[in-house]
């Protein structure tokens, strides 16, 4: 099967989108310090990477299993994005300055479940409400959504927090409401 040419090349593409995705996501796994799941993920990665490799420096003198296994690693970092956003491990702040004080911004977002510390500031053209958000990533583009809805011209700012301690999410269950908003949206 191997002394096929096509077979062989398919075969060391495939096998090195699975290594590559597999190490975007044993990554992911690592940075959100999941370890033993990351420690799991990297046993067969490193099985797909030995068979990978394996098969093109016994066959170096064909180039194609050469741009085979390159083309193979470059999909599979967009298969390991993919794949990463459809995780979605871990949470987002969101910081938000509305470009009108008086919407009633944060009422808006506490009913739909999201937990929002809220202020008034000064901007170079006058008031401004400033917020931050914390929520799942999964919840995050309905966030985006949601804040366009309440005000198109808000400024947002999003990073992922390393570590959360108390406040809302200690005291909730975490994204009961979120969830029950994304189910809605999903039936429209």
């Amino acid at each position: 099967m191997l002394e096929n040419g096509i077979v062989m090349l398919a075969i060391i593409l495939s096998v090195n989108i699975v290594y590559v995705s597999l190490l975007t996501v044993r990554m992911i796994f690592t940075l959100k310090g999941k370890r033993y799941i990351a420690a799991s993920v990297g046993v067969f990665e490193i099985t797909a990477y030995t068979l990978g490799l394996g098969l093109v420096l016994d066959n170096l003198d064909q180039i194609q299993n050469l741009i085979a296994y390159a083309l193979g690693f470059g999909l599979g970092v967009i298969t390991g994005m993919k794949i990463e956003e459809k995780l979605a491990i871990g949470y987002i702040t969101v910081n938000i300055i509305s470009s009108n004080p008086d919407i009633p911004f944060t009422e808006t977002l506490r009913e739909k479940g999201y937990g929002v510390t809220s202020w008034y500031a000064y901007g170079m053209e006058g008031d401004r409400l400033a917020m931050q958000v914390l929520t799942p990533r999964k919840y995050e583009l309905m966030l985006y959504e949601t804040i366009k809805e309440i005000d198109p011209k808000a400024f947002i700012i999003a990073y992922e927090p390393r570590q959360i301690f108390g406040g809302f999410w200690v005291k909730k269950v975490k994204g009961s409401k979120l969830r029950r908003e994304e189910e809605k949206l999903q039936s429209e």
